[in-house]
């Protein structure tokens, strides 16, 4: 698997070189100067406070973490998911060593209740993100019936839908799976670790059925995330009016719902490169938008991306710097109400 996502990778870096010689880097470069440094600060303080509401989300699916602990941990996931070599389930591994120890405070949990949240959150995320490519997917049709991008991104929803009720149902038995798997381990495992793991299944177990114990708060998290993701396609519409297209909400609402359904089946790739790019470019050309203005916005999110995501991880560094000089209890945190 790494092998794969390394041969992504180098593949999606030929797409990005290969785009910018086609599409002439003088102009690529001429389109990402014009948004100037008061509109690229501007589109990272939108994204900065798009985090803050889907920590809020987080929240609402998983009470008692609090969002001082979450907010950290969730601009750390995107972080690694979007700046590291990693596909995205590195981002949520290390999203649990976060949440396990945030930065500004002593107190740890233990990495069953850290994963239990991350997983929760991403699944609702997920959920919100399935509404949101439907969304798009009707504005894209009502907008250019004749697109051939519907019929494959419609496909490839309708098989995530089925796919995250797979994954719902597998962490509601998620104790069962992980024993088979400690069990297969058999000989590579020490006896007194096998007993740690038996018993930290059991917790991640207890820690997911009681978040699931709350589905009204599962909805409303999804819910959140819907609205989070729509001010995903405003920053979409910023970017390419800061880049000089005349576009309007409703183009930039369909362009990065069906570019965020191509993306999200492109997990394996590192930080979607190359992919990001093609279906930037292609998706705005439908609606008449030079290609350089998207490779353009492209290039734009990945500095945003850049921006942010670069000081998260060395901030994170540091706190586990301080940590591994002075270790942290870890201790279970304790249900609270909003």
């Amino acid at each position: 698997m790494k092998t794969v996502s390394i041969l992504l990778a180098v593949l999606g870096l030929c797409v990005i070189t290969f785009l910018t010689g086609w599409l002439g880097a003088g102009e690529v470069f001429k389109a990402v100067i014009s948004a100037g440094i008061g509109g690229f600060l501007a589109l990272v303080a939108t994204q900065l406070a798009t985090d803050v509401v889907l920590a809020c989300a987080w929240v609402v699916a998983c009470p008692g973490l609090g969002l001082r602990r979450l907010l950290p941990a969730r601009i750390v996931r995107e972080a690694a998911t979007t700046c590291l070599p990693f596909s995205q389930l590195g981002g949520i591994l290390i999203a649990i060593r976060a949440t396990c120890f945030p930065a500004g405070t002593r107190r740890a949990v233990a990495w069953p209740e850290a994963s239990a949240a991350n997983v929760v959150d991403v699944t609702v995320e997920v959920l919100g993100q399935i509404l949101f490519v439907t969304l798009g997917l009707l504005f894209l049709l009502d907008r250019r019936p004749d697109s051939s991008f519907a019929g494959p991104v419609a496909l490839g929803m309708a098989l995530m839908a089925v796919a995250m009720v797979g994954f719902i149902w597998a962490q509601r038995s998620a104790s069962g799976l992980f024993r088979r798997l400690v069990r297969g381990l058999g000989s590579h495992v020490a006896g007194q670790w096998q007993g740690v793991m038996q018993d930290g299944i059991d917790t991640l177990q207890a820690r997911l059925n009681r978040f699931y114990r709350q589905p009204a708060r599962l909805v409303a998290a999804s819910l959140i995330h819907l609205c989070a993701w729509i001010a995903g396609a405003g920053w979409v519409w910023l970017a390419y009016r800061l880049l000089g297209a005349p576009i309007g909400f409703g183009e930039s609402l369909a362009i990065e719902g069906v570019a965020s359904g191509v993306l999200s089946v492109s997990f394996l790739v590192p930080a979607a490169l190359g992919v990001q790019e093609a279906a930037y470019v292609a998706l705005g050309s439908l609606f008449g938008i030079d290609p350089h203005l998207s490779l353009g916005l492209s290039l734009l999110r990945r500095g945003r991306d850049l921006t942010i995501g670069v000081p998260a991880l060395l901030v994170w560094q540091l706190v586990e710097l301080r940590r591994l000089r002075r270790p942290l209890t870890a201790k279970p945190v304790l249900e609270t109400s909003l």
